[in-house]
């Protein structure tokens, strides 16, 4: 988590706020939903940018596929035999766009999803867990508020937790 940017700032902005402000916990969160909302927007720009291209690379295959066969065409007085090798380039054409478009690019942008959306549970665990705290709640508890927001995969049990703030203490 320190090697993040993103959450060190959204956790020192907001600390800085609860101690600097007189806002209220709805108020804080209303401008944390804002900024997760934001950081989302953001971060959806390239992966709608590498789905488009993932979309797009079998057309360029069909357009490779089309000028094969022009090409072909041009070459109908040669005998059958030369003639199999320039339909194949041309199928190959068309095979290539649908394997980068398929198999090469579009698993890509699902990746950066999951990606994005770790990074999108990491803020709602840190945002839990402010304000949880700036409402009053005792230090453990606030960070049970927190705990409870991760994926299953990644939440520590309660046993964990606890184990890891003693070891840090």
């Amino acid at each position: 988590m320190l090697a993040d940017h993103h959450l060190i700032d959204f956790i020192c902005d907001y600390l800085r706020m609860m101690v600097t402000s007189s806002m209220q916990p709805h108020e804080m969160e209303s401008l944390m939903d804002q900024e997760i909302a934001t950081h989302h927007e953001e971060s959806q720009v390239p992966l709608n940018l590498l789905v488009k291209l993932a979309d797009s690379m079998p057309a360029y295959g069909i357009v490779a596929a089309v000028m094969g066969v022009v090409l072909t065409m041009s070459s109908l007085h040669l005998p059958p035999a030369e003639l199999g090798p320039l339909i194949g380039k041309a199928l190959v054409g068309a095979f290539v766009g649908i394997l980068f478009g398929y198999a090469i690019f579009a698993p890509i942008p699902a990746v950066l999803e999951h990606q994005n959306t770790s990074e999108a549970k990491a803020m709602e665990a840190i945002k839990a867990t402010l304000l949880a705290s700036l409402a009053g709640a005792a230090p453990a508890i606030a960070v049970e508020h927190g705990r409870k927001m991760l994926f299953s995969a990644s939440r520590p049990s309660f046993e964990e937790l606890g184990e890891a703030v003693k070891t840090a203490k």
